[in-house]
């Protein structure tokens, strides 16, 4: 194909010079290179082209109705070949992202904001949901990338491992576990729980279900602002992944969970299996794992 396209550059410029070998000296070819490549494309298009003259050529009628649109091949091609680089250099194409509702607290809009600083030609779309149905739309080319919570295993996807998340917990100011490190759950049972559901077991507290101790939900709040504002009135704790930390409001106190009672929660990003990676979504990778950094360190101090 690209020959092809060579070869209606090479028929204007014949066109213009009235010469296969004027041609050939401006194109820096030969002049038996400028002729085969006329002559390809004669015997595709069926007619000739140029009627050769004792001193030059000079175009026939076809050669008169091609010209227009060899000129529209070659300005699309040279058009394309300028997009095609400006998406190597990142200085245009789009970029579609997923993310999961706790990345966008303060992950996913860090990376945003650094990547639209160091390429704001990218247009740069996002969509938020859940990580089965990002999974899903990665896997069906509508995302170029997600971020995403522990996903199943199966999934017919590539996963870039981007954090291990820890787990806090949510406390009314004043309250004596307010800043420590490795808080048990045995440390909270006498607490009433503010958590997403009245069965804890569907919820970020299902690691705390054991014999001998289940949370007692006092409050089902679905939003983490909401649940916080629970917190802050004193009418229970709640679980907070780290991500989300950034957004705590500074009227509660946070402590961390020990990560043997409740496992960090692993953050991936995931990519099509089965197309390669732009430069644009590489970019991103770069400036997710420079926010994941920057957060959680900021969620641990």
């Amino acid at each position: 194909m690209l020959e092809r396209h060579d070869a209606y550059e090479t028929f204007l410029r014949v066109a213009e010079a009235g010469s296969l070998t004027a041609a050939a000296r401006s194109l820096g070819y030969t002049q038996s290179a400028v002729s085969r490549q006329v002559h390809t494309l004669e015997h595709d298009l069926g007619t000739a082209l140029f009627d050769r003259l004792p001193r030059g050529v000079a175009l026939t009628e076809a050669g008169h109705v091609l010209v227009p649109h060899a000129e529209a091949v070659v300005s699309r091609l040279a058009a394309a070949r300028t997009d095609l680089e400006a998406l190597r250099r990142l200085d245009g194409g789009r970029l579609r992202v997923g993310s999961f509702a706790t990345a966008d607290a303060a992950l996913v809009p860090r990376a945003i904001a650094a990547f639209r600083t160091r390429h704001p030609r990218v247009h740069l779309s996002r969509d938020e949901g859940f990580t089965v149905d990002l999974l899903d739309r990665v896997q069906q080319g509508g995302l170029d990338l997600a971020v995403v919570s522990s996903p199943p295993d199966g999934a017919r996807v590539r996963l870039s491992h981007l954090a291990d998340e820890p787990v806090l917990v949510a406390l009314p100011a004043g309250h004596p576990l307010a800043g420590r490190r490795g808080v048990r759950f045995a440390q909270l049972e006498g607490e009433e729980w503010i958590a997403g559901g009245e069965r804890p077991e569907n919820t970020l507290l299902a690691a705390a279900v054991r014999p001998g101790f289940r949370p007692r939900v006092a409050h089902v709040v679905r939003e983490w602002i909401a649940k916080q504002g629970f917190v802050a009135a004193g009418l229970g704790v709640t679980l907070l992944p780290a991500l989300a930390a950034a957004s705590a409001r500074p009227d509660i106190a946070l402590a961390a969970m020990d990560p043997g009672e409740l496992p960090h929660r692993g953050v991936y990003v995931a990519l099509p299996a089965d197309r390669r990676t732009a430069p644009a979504t590489e970019a991103f990778l770069e400036e997710l794992r420079a926010a994941a950094r920057a957060v959680l360190a900021g969620a641990a101090t």
